[in-house]
């Protein structure tokens, strides 16, 4: 069967068209903007990418088009599916019906960590032997690829909360029917769809209705959103992640590179890792936890995250000149943002951060997330905004208030020439987009040599 996939460089569509190709199928796919890492991924895969959405793509006509949520109605490509009548289906519908039929889902949703947390689960079940599938909205670095059938009936899910597509507005994970589900944390996003929390609320307890009473459901004592999402009715068993929970971590490393995990009272084992912040503490114990339903001891999974390796993009780094270190990091909301650099900071004491900010995400250009920006990079001694003329609001003014010494660019090079002007040996550069950011990290690695 030949399957076109538009929109295939979004790191959802791109995971599925490789899980296509594994089936057996020709996948081809289209989108606005082809970049890294998911371009390169698709290209080593075999799988053919065109820029744009021109109807010529889709003539011959394929045997199934998938349409990714970021596609609307007015898209020329959209038209030309419609008026032909061609097949269609959105994304997660395609992978309920091709891919999770039959098997033991394991599911990790929240608005923060969701990528990490699926990438840690993946990566315990296989050093457990168990061969799982996985599908997740980046690249891990224990497997060099975001999504692969499996061998067992075992699969590993980022349950996104997004929209399926423009015909199909319930979230993403409404179509997956998980057994174990993680629901890490909640807060307001994607304010481009949902005008409120209570809307996100409401999708969540989508969720868990799906989930079956010989399910487990995992999640943070802490999470009030959560808590209301079960108040609404649960089936199924649950067990409780951090202060006053089934699982708790005692921290032997302030920055949370090594902890004790702690299961009903009982130290199950260690866990000394290259990660750090209480964010990633808090994923570890909902992985530990998941996994244990499945049959992995906990010990057995402490060990395999000793040897877990972040996913590309999460706090990676990706340069280092002249003893400035430049870091790769997704952080797309205020919250994610001030994780990240609590982390940092708690590993690398008072050397000196430069925290440069592309607020890229749709809430983020919508404005949503104005009122914690300016507060979230208070870990940082200083923060450097990328402005660019189309943002429809006043970054200037929003981050007036920092905390720190604050710069607002309306371009890469000014934010380079910054940098360069500020940056002394040893000191960490965190550059936080959910995007390719015009390529930033090698034009700064570049200017900095």
């Amino acid at each position: 069967m030949h399957i076109h996939i538009l929109g295939i460089c979004g790191t959802f569509m791109g995971s599925l068209a490789v899980l296509a190709k594994e089936l057996g199928h020709r996948v081809t796919g289209s989108d606005a903007n082809v970049y890294p890492p998911m371009s390169t991924q698709l290209e080593a895969q075999g799988i053919q990418l065109t820029q744009g959405y021109e109807p010529s793509q889709l003539d011959p006509a394929p045997d199934l088009v998938v349409i990714g949520n970021a596609l609307s109605r007015g898209n020329p490509a959209v038209e030309y599916v419609l008026n032909k009548g061609l097949a269609y289906v959105s994304g997660p519908q395609w992978l309920a019906d091709h891919v999770l039929q039959g098997r033991w889902v394991l599911a990790a949703a929240g608005t923060h960590g969701k990528t990490t947390t699926s990438s840690m689960l993946a990566w315990v079940l296989e050093h457990a032997g168990m061969s799982p599938g996985f599908l997740i909205g980046g690249v891990p670095q224990n497997f060099g690829i975001s999504a692969r059938l499996g061998e067992t009936p075992f699969f590993v899910v980022e349950a996104d909360e997004y929209d399926s597509a423009f015909f199909d507005k319930r979230s993403k994970f409404v179509h997956y029917r998980p057994r174990t589900a993680i629901l890490n944390n909640l807060e307001y996003d994607h304010a481009d769809i949902f005008p409120d929390l209570d809307a996100i609320e409401r999708q969540f307890h989508h969720l868990v209705r799906t989930i079956p009473s010989e399910g487990l459901v995992i999640h943070p004592t802490t999470e009030q959103a959560i808590a209301r999402v079960l108040g609404m009715g649960c089936w199924s068993p649950v067990q409780t992640t951090g202060a006053g929970g089934d699982w708790q971590a005692r921290l032997l490393s302030e920055d949370g590179s090594r902890f004790e995990v702690v299961f009903q009272g009982e130290v199950q084992g260690i866990v000394e890792w290259d990660l750090t912040g209480q964010h990633n503490v808090a994923n570890a114990l909902a992985t530990l936890a998941a996994a244990r339903h499945v049959g992995v001891v906990p010990q057995l999974g402490a060990e395999a995250l000793s040897a877990f390796k972040n996913v590309k993009r999460r706090m990676e780094k990706v340069a280092e000149v002249d003893g400035v270190t430049i870091y790769d990091d997704f952080a797309h909301h205020p919250t994610a943002i001030a994780t990240t650099l609590d982390g940092l900071r708690k590993q690398v004491g008072d050397t000196p951060i430069i925290a440069v900010v592309e607020p890229r995400s749709n809430s983020m250009k919508l404005g949503a997330h104005r009122d914690g920006l300016a507060e979230s990079v208070a870990l940082a001694d200083q923060a450097i905004w990328y402005a660019p003329a189309n943002l429809g609001w006043d970054l200037a003014a929003t981050v007036a208030g920092s905390p720190v010494p604050t710069t607002v660019c309306d371009s890469l090079e000014a934010i380079i020439a910054k940098v360069k002007a500020d940056a002394r040996p040893g000191t960490r550069v965190v550059i936080m987009s959910n995007g390719g950011f015009g390529g930033l990290h090698g034009k700064l690695a570049a200017a900095l040599s």
